[in-house]
């Protein structure tokens, strides 16, 4: 049976493809909100210093922060480089090792251009952790499983339960030095992106929350999966109100539109039905407020297609002829 987390990403998943086709300037205002947000969201669950704002700013205007670490510049500058390669990867048929290896390189070459796309060499302990990860002398095999097994589930499996398992199985082999969790949030994603499901956010106030999950995911992976399932759903619940908002403006602009290319029409239809009628009984019954009755109404008497008859009171309009 399918974790309500899972069905309540499934049934919103399926009003934002409803949205399709999303207009281009919004696809791409979009691809650069999330590529601002997945950087300054994932650097913070390691400890980056950089505010959302500061991230944008380097990503986007290529300034460094003054009082910043470096490092922390070169964290934002290289995760959006691999943020934008996970929506090229996203078109591919199937994943392959090199693939992997280009999204370390792409984050940490900047950082550290000798360790940058290459598996570690050396045991690693994670902190805070009861668990092992993978020996470094069987990464190399363990990773090659780990492709196999993304390109023989990616179709079999629910899309977010399949993000998540993506990531826990990558963290748990733990393949570099540093940059791991980076590239496990990335793969997720694209896992995600690839099942037609929108980019996935984990907040850094929710870090206790996820690290805890996946210490659990050793030994019963449930309370992870809803973990991120939650947290499909929360960025989800942002993008549904944006989409919702700009149709219902969609909606307004050409009910304006239709009524000021139509409202014409539409008056002398209703006087030729119910003639006679008076401004607000007519306002009312075409739902229009009563100024912009007027003005039609005005218009249409100097154009000579309609006459007031009757006292100002309780006269009404007619057909002119």
């Amino acid at each position: 049976m399918i974790s309500p987390y899972l069905k309540i990403a499934a049934d919103n998943n399926k009003e934002l493809l409803s949205f399709r086709p999303i207009p281009k300037d919004t696809l791409k205002s979009l691809r650069e909100f999330y590529r601002v947000g997945l950087t300054y969201t994932s650097n913070a669950l390691e400890g980056n210093s950089l505010t959302e704002t500061e991230t944008k700013v380097v990503i986007e205007d290529g300034l460094t922060i003054n009082g910043k670490p470096l490092r922390d510049v070169y964290e934002a500058v290289g995760h959006a480089k691999a943020y934008d390669h996970i929506h090229k990867l996203a078109k591919n048929k199937t994943l392959e090792e090199s693939d992997i290896l280009m999204l370390h390189r792409l984050f940490y070459q900047q950082i550290d251009a000798d360790k940058a796309g290459i598996y570690r060499k050396v045991p690693v302990v994670i902190s805070g952790s009861r668990y092992p990860v993978t020996p470094h002398l069987k990464i190399r095999a363990e990773m090659k499983k780990f492709v196999a097994w993304f390109n023989k589930n990616e179709s079999r499996m629910n899309p977010v339960e399949f993000a998540a398992q993506v990531h826990k199985k990558f963290v748990f082999i733990h393949p570099f030095v540093d940059g791991n969790g980076r590239v496990a949030r990335l793969l997720m994603n694209l896992a995600l992106l690839r099942g037609e499901y929108t980019i996935a956010l984990i907040p850094a106030i929710r870090r206790m929350e996820y690290v805890s999950a996946l210490e659990t995911a050793h030994i019963d992976d449930k309370v992870f999966v809803n973990f991120i399932a939650d947290c499909v759903v929360a960025t989800q619940a942002d993008l549904l109100r944006l989409l919702r908002n700009n149709l219902k403006q969609k909606k307004g602009a050409v009910r304006h539109r239709e009524t000021g290319e139509n409202l014409s029409e539409r008056i002398l239809a209703e006087i030729r039905v119910n003639p006679g009628i008076n401004t607000p009984a007519l306002a009312s019954m075409l739902n229009l407020s009563l100024r912009t009755t007027q003005r039609q109404l005005q218009a249409l008497t100097v154009s000579g297609k309609v006459e007031f008859r009757g006292a100002r009171k309780n006269g009404g309009y007619y057909l002119d002829g």
